[in-house]
């Protein structure tokens, strides 16, 4: 009888696993055309990065960072000029009239690499600035999508570990940001 035993083992596991709900995971995950449970994920990264309002904050901030970084290069450029100049005038100086103007062109970098700096931050605050102003414009879009859908809750899917069809909103989220906002620039400026 070790052939019955062993199918008495095999017919006990496989209810315990249908008890545990561990089959369910095999079956697939039913489909619908709106959000399960009114739950609705999107890509909040996907929606900014592939919509037309999104894409022209995109360009406009990386426009701005290629005309900085130019500067900065063109910057380099004539301070590396003044260093070898000063560098080759050294030899018919005095010792304290060559340490005057070293320092001098020292302070002169600091300042240049401060103000750049402070170019630099102010970028990146255009741009948290630009996400805003999107997220803020974006807001009533989403939050009528979700009326039409049915959906109570609104999740990025970045934190979702798994999801059923139609509960994705993002590619419907897009078309109808870019529908209502477009490029945004028919949005009125902020005061």
């Amino acid at each position: 009888m070790p052939g019955a035993a062993r199918l008495r083992s095999l017919a006990l596991a496989a209810l315990f696993l249908a008890g545990s709900g561990a089959g369910a995971l095999a079956q697939p995950l039913p489909t619908a055309a709106s959000p399960p449970s009114g739950v609705a994920v999107l890509s909040q990264d996907q929606l900014f990065s592939g919509s037309a309002f999104g894409k022209a904050l995109l360009a406009r901030d990386e426009a701005a960072r290629r005309v900085l970084q130019a500067e900065n290069q063109r910057l380099d450029a004539a301070l590396e000029a003044e260093e070898r100049d000063l560098t080759a005038r050294r030899a018919s100086m005095a010792p304290q009239e060559f340490a005057a103007l070293a320092s001098a062109f020292d302070a002169k970098v600091k300042g240049i690499r401060a103000a750049q700096e402070a170019k630099v931050r102010d970028l990146a605050r255009e741009a948290d600035l630009g996400r805003q102003t999107f997220a803020d414009a974006a807001r009533p879009v989403l939050e009528a999508l979700m009326r039409e859908t049915g959906a109570t809750v609104l999740l990025d899917r970045s934190t979702v570990v798994m999801l059923r069809d139609g509960a994705d909103l993002t590619a419907s989220a897009i078309a109808r940001i870019d529908a209502v906002l477009g490029d945004g620039t028919a949005l009125p400026p902020k005061p």
